[in-house]
């Protein structure tokens, strides 16, 4: 698991950016009122509106924080996925609880993580919903207790099959998230679609796959088996 990032210095005086960007950092609310019109209107480039998103998460940390914090002991004790999750973990010997499952802010892109010695990460600052994402990272923890992948040596494989099922069981590719949230308008095979693309996103980022390519052949070779295997629940949850 990557460490966290230096918060963006946004507690400074008006400093600006490379011309091309279009995007200020600042204390000033003029100025950050500007930012935030350009990133709404198309006035800044691809590396303006990272630095705007950036500066805003580093502004906001302490209440993205809390609010995932908040929304994680709320699902921990309501939520039925997770509670499920939680159950079925505990029986393998797991422990997940909110002292392991961490808020904290990002690196722009990512929306959480498993790491088997340090638990779950929930990035506060990305707009994913909660509950998907823990869903999504208990199901790795799941497997990890269950069918021992190979984390260490990164076997490619073994995450191709446990990023299907986390995609395929945590919720987060049901109909109405697809087409409200991502603009993903199939009725067809829509959620076969989500979860192989969630999937080869996902797998591509590992540190020894080489491109999108190579993980979209290996989601392939897995795929069958991996997207039939529903356990622990009878079924895919919707």
């Amino acid at each position: 698991m990557s460490k966290e990032e230096p918060p963006i210095p946004v507690n400074t005086k008006t400093v600006s950016t490379s011309q091309d960007t279009g995007y200020t950092f600042t204390d000033d609310p003029w100025i950050r009122w500007r930012n935030t019109w350009r990133y709404f209107t198309g006035g800044l480039t691809v590396e303006g509106m990272k630095q705007y998103i950036e500066g805003r998460d580093a502004r906001f940390e302490r209440e993205d924080c809390l609010r995932c914090e908040q929304q994680r002991d709320f699902l921990l004790q309501y939520s039925p996925i997770v509670r499920f999750m939680n159950q079925k973990i505990t029986a393998l010997g797991g422990d997940l609880h909110k002292g392991n499952i961490r808020c904290q802010r990002c690196a722009f892109g990512r929306s959480g993580g498993f790491d088997p010695n340090y638990g779950i990460l929930l990035c506060a600052n990305r707009p994913e919903p909660v509950e998907d994402v823990l869903a999504h990272e208990m199901i790795h923890a799941y497997d990890f207790l269950r069918f021992k992948p190979d984390f260490v040596n990164h076997d490619l494989r073994h995450a191709a099959c446990t990023e299907i099922r986390a995609s395929s069981l945590s919720g987060e590719c049901r109909f109405w998230q697809e087409f409200w949230h991502r603009s993903q308008w199939k009725l067809t095979y829509q959620h076969q679609e989500c979860v192989r693309r969630r999937a080869t996103i996902s797998v591509a980022m590992r540190p020894n796959c080489k491109d999108d390519v190579e993980a979209a052949r290996v989601v392939d070779e897995v795929w069958d088996s991996c997207f039939a295997d529903t356990r622990p629940f009878d079924q895919i949850y919707k």
